[in-house]
């Protein structure tokens, strides 16, 4: 399930960066994903839930990101943005993946697809973001 999830994860990153770039709908996105060799050896259920979380959230995600970030929305890289609107979603919209995890996976992500140092500014965003997303279970993971 891990593994399943982390690489779904990947792909999310891919098509939150696709539809940031090309504006590709919902549908466009899954039937594109869905052909790939790769998405038979993902959490198929996780990769289309989160991704609907994403794309009907984006507008309050973008709000936190621009709330807790000091470079502003304007300035941040569609990799940075696609990494943040998958973990703020997970936070808000999956308490069943404990804060730790969304964090390190941000993290993790940010280190494969982001620019140098991309990481720590991811980090500290969803840092700050679980505390207000997930008071109650981000007191208790720190």
């Amino acid at each position: 399930m891990a593994g399943s999830r982390e690489r779904a994860r990947g792909l999310l990153v891919k098509a939150l960066y696709q539809w940031q770039l090309a504006g590709h709908s919902r549908d466009e996105l899954l039937a594109q994903y869905r052909d790939l060799a790769e998405y038979a050896r993902i959490d198929q259920k996780y990769f289309e839930n989160v991704l609907d979380r994403v794309l009907e959230d984006s507008a309050s995600l973008d709000a936190v990101i621009s709330q807790l970030s000091a470079r502003g929305l304007d300035n941040l890289d569609a990799v940075g943005r696609s990494i943040l609107l998958l973990a703020l979603a997970e936070l808000k919209h999956r308490p069943d993946v404990p804060v730790k995890v969304v964090i390190n996976e941000a993290v993790n992500l940010a280190k494969r697809y982001g620019p140098a140092e991309s990481y720590r500014f991811i980090n500290a965003v969803t840092d700050k973001a679980a505390k207000i997303l997930r008071s109650d279970s981000a007191a208790a993971a720190s």
